[in-house]
């Protein structure tokens, strides 16, 4: 059967009506990012309304349009699917795309790494068949549900992030994945906003435990002080559970460890196999979620050897640790591009790969950091602590852009305070007079500080966006 909806099938999964037949090789929620072809779903929020760009999506070449209303601009004879409520009805797709697949399916969440050990896992279970992935960071009510509407029929083999900012979010879409094999990378310090403690992260972390297929295994990190409580979680809701960790008795366990500048190798057991294999991006958090991935790998009938060669390949992807070459009077800086975002796990792994990092001639290890969001009430103290963690990576000098994270700046002795900014815009032309030739430059912050503006100003140094270099892990 061609296409990946037909009419006839999206009426179906979705309850809706569609006089006007068409297929659909695709599905967007976004008019601008729209390819020929797509079912246009017109999703509602609180400060937009969908309805209003049907008729740009239909005259850019989607197939049809999933509404709930009539839209503005569209002639009578539209394809239109016709549904009562459009969130629903990408949600009825999705339940439709998981009933139909004999995929195995792997999800994927936790504090940090997430988006990095899915793209890893899209990377190395493509090694052994059809693999599909949601795409950037679509993990959460319309992301999850678009990311299965668009897995096409054959695949083969399908890995899915599902995040969370608030208690009871994980739930319905773990249900809505159902996956055989989940992976809860670790519970850090995040959201705590929303959170009263650590535990009660990890408690809203084990709600994908209810949606693992019977017979399903989660895959846990034994490193993390939250493993038992976790597993203990696991095995009540009666799913399967195999670790991952460096400590005795992890059932994926790193025995030998070479940390690098550019990457790590690694020498470890795979549920007793043993296999030696390269990551192509460093830090010690890349490691570990790497022995999630290949334990995943094994659970799910997929080729280990393949899969453990192919993370030579990782790439961490823009804003997530991508390096980025900026020329400077009398040579370049390398930029580890962090902006996309942050939490005090992943700024701890940030710049423990900074601290790694080799510097030319009269380089510096130079750390431009933001605030890291969503941290309630222990917001100052959680900013603060990044200092210790700067003297003990070994960071030259922090620059610091935002309001929570002058709290590090004020903790730094004076010897690696190297400026602070409100905002972005402040602190690129000091920080264009700051750098030299041989630094390495780490920029990182929450998405919302919008540090991403750093980078792009050092990177456009050169004249351009840069060039790609080694890669650098991210810890999100």
């Amino acid at each position: 059967m061609s296409g990946l909806w037909t009419s006839q099938e999206a009426a179906t999964a979705t309850g809706g009506r569609a006089p006007v037949a068409f297929t659909a090789n695709g599905v967007s929620i976004d008019s601008r990012t729209l390819a020929k072809g797509d079912l246009f779903v017109a999703l509602s929020g609180p400060n937009f309304d969908g309805h209003q760009f049907v008729a740009n999506a239909l005259a850019g070449g989607a197939a049809a349009a999933m509404v709930a209303k009539a839209p503005p601009g569209v002639a009578a004879g539209a394809p239109l699917l016709t549904v009562t409520d459009t969130l629903k009805g990408l949600e009825g797709l999705a339940a439709a795309a998981r009933a139909r697949t004999a995929a195995r399916i792997v999800a994927v969440t936790g504090s940090a790494g997430k988006t990095g050990t899915k793209d890893a896992l899209r990377l190395v279970l493509g090694e052994s068949g059809k693999t599909h992935a949601s795409a950037a960071s679509f993990n959460n009510h319309w992301g999850v549900p678009l990311s299965l509407a668009r897995m096409p029929r054959d695949t083969a083999y399908a890995a899915f992030e599902i995040g969370m900012n608030h208690p009871g979010e994980i739930l319905p879409l773990a249900q809505l994945v159902q996956p055989h094999v989940a992976i809860i990378t670790t519970a850090e310090a995040a959201h705590l906003e929303f959170f009263s403690s650590v535990e009660q992260i990890a408690d809203a972390k084990a709600e994908i435990f209810s949606g693992i297929v019977a017979g399903g295994t989660a895959i846990l990190n034994r490193d993390n002080p939250h493993f038992e409580r976790l597993s203990k979680a696991a095995r009540h809701a009666g799913v399967n559970v195999v670790s991952f960790g460096t400590v005795a008795g992890a059932d994926a366990r790193a025995e030998r460890i070479a940390l690098l500048d550019d990457c790590s190798t690694v020498s470890a057991s795979i549920l007793g196999d043993a296999v030696t294999y390269k990551v192509g991006v460093p830090g010690r958090h890349w490691v570990l979620n790497s022995l999630a991935v290949l334990a995943a790998v094994k659970l799910m009938d997929a080729d280990l050897g393949r899969a453990a060669l192919s993370l030579a390949r990782v790439d961490p992807g823009p804003g997530r640790g991508r390096r980025i070459r900026a020329q400077v009077a009398g040579g370049t800086i390398e930029i580890i591009d962090e902006s996309y975002n942050a939490n005090p796990a992943s700024m701890r792994a940030a710049l423990e790969v900074l601290g790694r990092s080799e510097v030319k001639g009269r380089g510096r290890r130079i750390a431009v950091l933001g605030d890291m969001r969503e941290l309630g009430v222990d917001s100052g103290r959680l900013h603060a602590e990044l200092a210790r963690v700067a003297e003990e990576t070994g960071i030259d000098l922090v620059f610091t852009v935002g309001e929570d994270i002058e709290e590090l700046d004020n903790a730094l002795p004076r010897s690696r305070r190297a400026g602070h900014a409100a905002v972005p815009s402040d602190a690129t032309g000091p920080l264009r007079e700051l750098v030299r030739a041989g630094d390495v430059v780490l920029v990182k912050g929450s998405q919302a500080t919008g540090m991403a503006a750093i980078t792009k100003a050092l990177a456009a140094m050169n004249g351009g966006e840069g060039s790609g270099l080694r890669r650098a892990g991210n810890g999100r």
